[in-house]
């Protein structure tokens, strides 16, 4: 059933959200602050992990049947707040194929604080809009090119949104607390990934082009996703792959400053403490003026692309 065994554990950690997520709900009446604070933190937590699994799963989908990967799609639209298959435009299609260039919805040159925590902190809020209009954008030509990637996009935004509805109307504050917040901080965090995996690198470069954090514990809670160079080199590769793939095809040839162990130390160095905006070379990050978002949706050729699109298209 599953094409890669790993993947047990992608499915019990999605347990594990459904249960956290559900359980306060049953809860309400007994618990106080402090044990509701507790329930905010372990399903942000959780739904940021989850987010994580829903980038993999556009990537590789873990299923062998298609049918599968399609339910699965829904299931995760669930733990982090949106469709699954929204991910896969400003993703799969922008990002990877433009990093850093016009064409990258989500490059890091458009977040321009002189207090380099506040890009940090900021980033989803500076992006979300422009991925959003891609995404409208991207459906609307999927509409008539690829009308089953559609369906099953508008099929997950309408379950998705609709127990949004549902679960407001039972109970407006666990909702907020248990549902909302956490989804909110998720889409948070997966989009600011990219200012710390992207800012200051070359994207020009063979091996360059991402920063990477191979620390054990982060990698296991979050699916590798510290294994980001490996990811951008060969986005089709199985997360459980990643460590092997950049011991041997990418920390040969990689400058020292994008191998690190620990991403606490970067953020802090660089968002706290001396907090400068530096390239992996050492230098002051030089923005060039602001550009414009450069179309991408237009020129796409959707079946030369197929693979980009998850695997249950």
């Amino acid at each position: 059933m599953l094409r890669y065994r790993a993947d047990i554990r992608t499915l019990l950690t999605v347990a594990l959200y459904f249960t956290l997520a559900i359980t306060p709900w049953f809860l309400w009446e007994q618990m106080n602050w402090w044990q509701i604070t507790l329930w905010i933190v372990a399903n942000c937590i959780m739904s940021f992990i989850c987010a994580t699994i829903v980038h993999n799963t556009i990537h590789v989908p873990i299923f062998k049947k298609r049918w599968l990967n399609k339910v699965f799609q829904v299931v995760l639209g669930f733990t982090y707040g949106h469709s699954t298959s929204a991910y896969v435009p400003g993703h799969n299609f922008s990002h990877h194929k433009y990093t850093q260039t016009p064409k990258d919805a989500i490059r890091t040159s458009k977040a321009r604080f002189n207090l380099n925590l506040l890009n940090q902190l900021f980033f989803f809020f500076i992006m979300s809009g422009d991925i959003l209009k891609g995404e409208i954008r991207f459906a609307k030509k999927m509409y008539y090119e690829r009308p089953e990637w559609f369906r099953q996009y508008a099929l997950e935004m309408v379950l998705v949104i609709g127990s949004k509805v549902v679960l407001a109307f039972i109970n407006w504050k666990c909702f907020l607390l248990f549902v909302a917040i956490p989804h909110q901080y998720a889409a948070w965090g997966i989009v600011g990934t990219n200012y710390f995996q992207h800012d200051g690198c070359d994207e020009e470069h063979p091996y360059n082009h991402s920063r990477n954090f191979t620390g054990g514990f982060l990698n296991w809670l979050l699916f590798n996703n510290g294994y980001h160079g490996a990811h951008h080199m060969k986005p089709n590769l199985h997360w459980s792959l990643y460590p092997e793939y950049h011991s041997k095809n990418l920390r040969p040839f990689i400058h020292t400053s994008l191998d690190r162990t620990s991403l606490l130390s970067y953020l802090v160095t660089t968002h706290i403490y001396p907090a400068k905006r530096i390239d992996y070379l050492g230098n002051p990050v030089v923005l060039s003026p602001l550009l414009k978002d450069e179309d991408w949706v237009g020129e796409i050729k959707v079946q030369e692309h197929v693979t980009d699109m998850a695997g249950s298209y």
